[in-house]
């Protein structure tokens, strides 16, 4: 399998011999309702565009948040893509007219050649829960889980008894919000889950070079650094290994498939 980081939570995923496009923001600017409020904009150019991405064969939106289900980036796509997508991201990618929108709802599944895609209960957004995915090459077993936010502890126990997650992708940089508390992982809460899954290795996401503006965006309040979640792995005993590609960055990993 390989992974290529973009940047913030974009990815590109290849696994089962497919192509995944994830979460992709290659546009700016990124706002939340309105300029005022929020506005991201990326520090430094990106290794992509919308045009000179390569050959994806599916489209993989967590969430209907901006960060995550981007329309500015979206309209740029070739909607012959096939999509698979969280409730509240599926009226964005309808509007927009792509042609095969495929909603998941939890544990459900989608098959494409030898790629299993599985939605897992992720983040509660908006009083919506949204998704996370679990990625299986179902010939060579490899897994990979990608969780954009936060899951619950019983979400991750019934996601440990499917099998060993081979590559955990997740935040380890948190988030905190006013009123709302932490709403994306801090080293904490993405040790715990390290601790339920036990994965081979760790590939932190939400990682960005990343300029905010607008009222709540000066209020955002980050929760840790990747080498305090090193720490705490190094110390819990895991031997999952923690791999932190730079954007535009390729890696390549392989797995002898674990019972």
């Amino acid at each position: 399998m390989k992974l290529t980081r973009v940047d913030l939570n974009s990815w590109i995923i290849e696994i089962a011999e497919k192509r995944l496009l994830v979460d992709p923001w290659l546009v700016d600017p990124l706002v939340f309702g309105n300029a005022w409020f929020i506005e991201l904009r990326h520090a430094t150019p990106l290794a992509y565009t919308p045009e000179t991405l390569p050959p994806i064969d599916l489209l993989l939106i967590s969430q209907g948040q901006p960060d995550h289900c981007h329309r500015p980036t979206l309209e740029r796509l070739d909607r012959q893509i096939p999509a698979v997508v969280s409730a509240a991201a599926a009226p964005v990618l309808r509007e927009l007219g792509f042609l095969s929108v495929q909603v998941l709802d939890n544990f459900a599944e989608f098959r494409l050649g030898e790629l299993v895609v599985t939605a897992v209960p992720g983040a509660e957004v908006q009083f919506q829960r949204e998704n996370g995915y679990l990625l299986e090459d179902s010939d060579s077993g490899e897994k990979i889980y990608y969780e954009p936010h936060q899951a619950r502890v019983l979400t991750l126990k019934q996601l440990a008894e499917r099998g060993a997650i081979d590559v955990l992708l997740m935040p380890v940089v948190g988030l905190r919000l006013p009123l709302l508390g932490e709403v994306v992982n801090g080293p904490e809460s993405a040790l715990a889950m390290a601790k339920v899954l036990q994965p081979a290795a760790i590939v932190p996401t939400t990682l960005g070079e990343v300029r905010s503006s607008g009222l709540l965006g000066a209020l955002f309040q980050p929760i840790g650094t990747v080498a305090e979640f090193e720490a705490g792995l190094r110390a819990s005993g895991l031997t999952s290994r923690l791999l932190c590609p730079k954007p535009g960055e390729t890696i390549e990993l392989t797995f002898t498939h674990r019972q």
